[in-house]
Formats: structure tokens, sequence, C-alpha cells
């Protein structure tokens, strides 16, 4: 007989011993599956990684791709902690683009020093508003978050797409179905040959790691994470707590949305995020809610979908194969929480008295 017993605490070292374990287990697993496709296994893996390193171009594009995972990441990680499910980073980040959108094509002759900053602000203000309809929706009528801001996704994606469509097509653009770019004023400047948001990205994770570790408002967040009655039981301002808890979760995916618009796609397009606030939320649990390492687990994320495109192109291999490493990689992680928190124990019959 197997039973699952309740582990009563595991060191940090042997936690992360475990999850290296669990990782190249999956490398192993990724290789058969490579295997059996008919293609090697170390030629892939060598390819994935001059594909998204090899070059400066490629670099670049790779921390192009990190900068919004990134601070999606970020901003996921916040409701996280509190247990606040926030699978919205998706639409947030439709939502903050919009909103930097707008403030560009309303003052496009506006200098950059204040033209992007007030972008900046709008993105925030914007995606911090939407974040918030899911957050009184469950604390007046105690909807699922979860399902809420994953329907808020699709309403924001359908609203850039109507624009894009319809109201602010660009006259200029025969017909086709596209939004006007921003002025050069609009768009964020370039630091070492990279646009400036990794500055931004690096500053995000070092607000937020002080937020969650020095602060008051972090304890609240983990305090009501583990426990509501708890928070309550300390004389704590749920509602408040929680407001505010997820204003700054769905804002920081709104800059998400600012900065992929105005420095890469430098307009609005409904093919703006390519999934990317979905993938925000594997990349936030992998990490553990851990702001450092969501920045490292976002790059790695990133060489996974630009490696995954270079593979298309040197070997024929469907870029897909990059989603599938990612499931193996998530399944094994995953999997291997459950041997951090519980163990197992064969016996031949079972005597009902505790281990």
């Amino acid at each position: 007989m197997v039973r699952i017993i309740t582990r009563s605490e595991t060191s940090s070292l042997r936690e992360n011993l475990l999850r290296i374990t669990a990782v190249l287990i999956a490398l192993i697993a990724s290789a058969l599956i490579i295997l059996f496709m008919g293609y090697n296994p170390l030629d892939v893996y060598e390819r994935l990684v001059t594909g998204s390193l090899g070059t400066a171009y490629r670099f670049r594009e790779t921390v192009n791709k990190a900068i919004p995972l990134a601070t999606l990441s970020l901003g996921t990680a916040i409701a996280f902690r509190m247990k606040f499910w926030n699978i919205g980073g998706e639409g947030q980040f439709f939502i903050g683009a919009y909103g930097a959108a707008l403030v560009a094509f309303a003052f496009p002759v506006l200098p950059a020093l204040l033209l992007l900053p007030a972008m900046f602000a709008t993105a925030f203000v914007f995606a911090s508003a939407w974040a918030l309809i899911p957050a009184l929706l469950k604390a007046r009528f105690g909807t699922s978050e979860t399902l809420v801001t994953l329907m808020l996704n699709y309403m924001a994606a359908k609203w850039v797409s109507y624009l894009q469509y319809g109201p602010w097509k660009d006259p200029a653009a025969s017909g086709f179905p596209k939004i006007a770019p921003f002025s050069e004023n609009a768009i964020l400047p370039n630091v070492l040959g990279i646009h400036a948001g990794w500055i931004i990205v690096l500053l995000l994770c070092t607000l937020v790691y002080l937020l969650i570790r020095k602060t008051k408002l972090g304890y609240e967040i983990d305090v009501l994470g583990e426990s509501e009655a708890t928070a309550r039981y300390a004389g704590m301002n749920v509602l408040r707590i929680t407001i505010i808890a997820i204003m700054l979760s769905g804002g920081l995916c709104g800059v998400a949305g600012m900065m992929q618009a105005s420095a890469v796609e430098r307009s609005l397009s409904e093919q703006l995020s390519g999934g990317l606030g979905f993938t925000a939320v594997i990349t936030t649990w992998l990490a553990r809610l851990s702001p450092p390492t969501i920045v490292v687990v976002s790059f790695l994320f990133s060489m996974l979908i630009q490696g995954g495109t270079f593979l298309q192109s040197s070997l024929k291999i469907p870029a897909s194969i990059s989603s599938v490493l990612q499931g193996i990689i998530i399944f094994f992680v995953l999997g291997s929480e459950f041997f951090l928190r519980y163990r197992l124990v064969f016996s031949s019959s079972y005597k009902g008295r505790k281990q």
C-alpha cells in the first residue's frame, strides 16, 4: 500500500536540487520526443541556444520578448501572493497599450520627455481600472476572479481588434487593417542597442521586491494570501489591501503593454501580445512568485520562444516544438512541487498510525 504523508519541513538546498533535477528530467523527456520525431536532440538544443543568443540580433530579439513577459509576470505575482488568481494579464496588457495609444495619438508633437511618462501613467491607470473590475465583483458578489479575468481578456482583445478594423483604421494603409504608427516622440529610446524597457524591468523588479519584503503592504498581502480570517483578526482592512494589490498587479501588466506598443510594434495592434499574458502565468508560478527569479525564468522562456522560431527556419521543425518543450518543463517542475510537500510511504499493510 502507498500512503501520502505531508513533509514537516524541507531545506532550501533540497528544494533547489529537486527543481534542478526536475528540469534535467524534463530535458531528457523532451530529447526522447525529439528523437522520436527523427531529429538529433543535441542538435536541436544547440540550435535553440544559438537561435536565441548566437548573434547580436537574436540576443536583442530574445530580450525584446523577455521585457514584456517579465513585466507581466511581476504584475501577476503581486496578485498571486494574495491568492487572487489574476489570469487577466493578457487583457490588462491590451488595455494598457490602448491607454498609451490614446495619449500618443492625442499629443503626437509633445516632447518625448513628457509624452512617454504620460503614456506610462495612462497605461498604468487604464489597466489598473480594468483589473479592479474582477476584484470588486469578487468582493461584492463572491464571483470567481479566475473566470472573470479570463473573460475580460477576450473583451480587451476584441476592443483593440474593433479599433484596428474600425474607427482607428489607418486610411493611408491602402485598405489594409492596421492602426497608424506612433510619432517618433512616442517611441522608447534604445540603450545599448536594446530599447529602454530592459532598464524599466530591472527597476520594477527591484521595486516589487522591496514592496514584498520591506513594506507593510507587502506583509499584509502575504498574510491575506495565507488566510483572510487571520488578516481580519489582525485588524487589516482586507478590501483596501485587495484593491491596492490588484491595481498594482493590473497596472504593471498595462505598463508591459505600453512598452510593447511603443518600442516594438510602434503602434497598437491585435497581434501585440502573442499570448504573453498567458505565458506570464506559467513563468510566475515556476519562479515561485520571487521577483528576481521571475526575471531569470522569463528570459529563459524567451530563449525558448526565440529559439523555436530559429528551429523552424534552420531545421524545418515546427516552431511549436518550443511550446512542447515549455509544456514538458512545466509538467515536471510542477510535479516536483508534490514531492516537496509530500512523501510516499510504501508498506505491506496500513496500521492506521501516524508516521
